[in-house]
């Protein structure tokens, strides 16, 4: 089994099936990983990864890598890109690997959409570039750097997510208003 096989398996299992998406985010993942001279069948607690989308491509990446919100290796930015940042934390090496614009005559069949991405050359999909990336020291993996409690509603708040109002520590629900309502 050749090693996309098998890095399309695994994202297969943990998605539930090998859509555009996925074969998207696996051959982003192998463009990265070899990028940062990394093996994306070996697993590694040295990478952090930034995704730009909340599409099927992000499960794939965390499928083949591991990376997780919950070990802080998986950063989300809500950018709508398919594009995701690859960082070696040991070496500092970081790369883009981004998709470029589909092209208008593009099968309508998933199925077709999904072999013809991952048949594609490389450079006929994918725009890749080396890029820096500062990652502030409370949002690297670890135990939190710094705990608050938000003045207003006395909830805690950690990695210093916290905004400082007329002196006082308020989280940005309080602050910048929330995506829930309390009924």
């Amino acid at each position: 089994m050749s090693t996309i096989d098998i890095l399309l398996q695994k994202a297969k299992e943990f998605h539930g099936e090998i859509c555009p998406g996925i074969v998207m985010g696996t051959r982003m993942t192998i463009a990265g990983m070899r990028e940062l001279d990394m093996d994306p069948l070996l697993k590694t607690q040295d990478l952090i990864v930034y995704v730009e989308i909340d599409r099927c491509a992000t499960d794939a990446i965390q499928a083949i890598t591991g990376v997780s919100l919950g070990h802080r290796s998986l950063k989300f930015m809500n950018y709508g890109k398919f594009a995701a940042t690859f960082i070696n934390t040991q070496t500092g090496k970081a790369v883009r690997v981004s998709a470029l614009p589909k092209n208008s005559d593009q099968p309508k069949d998933m199925k077709e959409v999904a072999k013809m991405i991952c048949n594609a050359p490389e450079e006929e999909i994918f725009k890749i570039q080396k890029v820096h990336v500062d990652i502030p020291k409370e949002d690297l993996p670890g135990f939190p750097t710094h705990k608050d409690v938000c003045s207003r509603c006395g909830e805690g708040i950690m990695d210093s997510k916290e905004i400082i109002i007329e002196g006082k520590a308020v989280c940005k629900n309080c602050a910048q208003g929330s995506y829930y309502t309390i009924i």
